[in-house]
């Protein structure tokens, strides 16, 4: 398959998947609502919430008192949560996402919250097509979905304005979530002649999904930074990698602290901020 063919099916699979973490709750609101996306927001704030012990971690991550009027790209709107907080943020905003489910949400969301940002589809490796550089680049849990991960990156690095910063979040081959895959599906997987990546992506959400170990992903941006800097985050799955049903059982057993330090070391997702592309 060729990665044309690879991005036309991610733009298909994200157009009918959205990721508003109501998988095995869904969510009775109408779609696109005001209250759905209250919703759709308490749930990924939940889930995000051993990432820093912060009820809302992305104000850090993102350093959001700082982006006053400065220009924002965010690669991957999604359902638009994050959008929101930027925008709210007072910087000036420009989201892209290859599937026009996101952007129609994303277009909504903002609509019945009175914000305004340039919401647009468009593949991350056509960056260059977009005006002028931005003082913040911020992609959480998307360019390991393209088809070619190292040019989205590449490409990104090329949009940063002088100081400007790339924050991006990939999954962690060192997780906890890939090592349940491989124990699940590695020896049958062989056996059958499907290396890993196929295991792993068949369990992640999305066409393809890449995984990267810390240093694998640090040696990537390396090519592209000069300050690469990397933090691993997690959630309830990390910390306590039981089965759903019995896995608040193992929460109530450690004390918050205890699953922010587990999640740090095994979670499912490492998060990087660069700074002074290359060349």
């Amino acid at each position: 398959m060729s990665q044309m063919e690879r991005q036309e099916s991610n733009r298909k699979w994200w157009t009918h998947n959205t990721m508003s973490y109501d998988w095995k709750d869904p969510i009775e609101k109408e779609r696109f609502s005001s209250a759905w996306f209250d919703d759709a927001d308490r749930r990924f704030i939940h889930a995000s919430r051993l990432f820093t012990g912060k009820e809302n971690p992305f104000e850090d991550l993102m350093d959001l008192p700082s982006l006053a009027g400065k220009r924002v790209l965010e690669i991957g709107c999604g359902m638009g949560f994050h959008s929101e907080l930027l925008a709210r943020s007072g910087a000036n905003l420009t989201s892209i996402d290859l599937s026009p489910t996101s952007v129609e949400a994303t277009r909504k969301r903002f609509a019945v919250r009175g914000l305004t940002a340039d919401i647009r589809e468009m593949d991350a490796l056509k960056l260059g097509e977009l005006d002028g550089t931005f003082d913040l680049i911020w992609s959480w849990g998307v360019l390991h979905h393209s088809s070619h991960t190292a040019r989205a990156i590449r490409a990104a690095s090329k949009k940063l304005a002088e100081g400007g910063h790339l924050k991006l979040m990939v999954y962690h081959l060192g997780g906890a979530s890939a090592y349940v895959t491989m124990v699940r599906r590695y020896l049958a997987g062989f056996w059958t002649g499907k290396d890993l990546d196929d295991l792993l992506w068949r369990d992640a959400d999305g066409f393809l999904a890449r995984f990267y170990t810390r240093d694998s992903f640090r040696d990537l941006l390396y090519g592209f930074f000069e300050n690469v800097d990397i933090e691993v985050f997690g959630q309830d799955a990390d910390a306590v990698p039981l089965p759903r049903q019995i896995r608040p059982l193992g929460l109530r057993l450690l004390s918050e602290k205890k699953q922010i330090e587990r999640a740090g070391r095994v979670g499912s997702m490492i998060w990087a901020n660069c700074s002074r592309p290359l060349g």
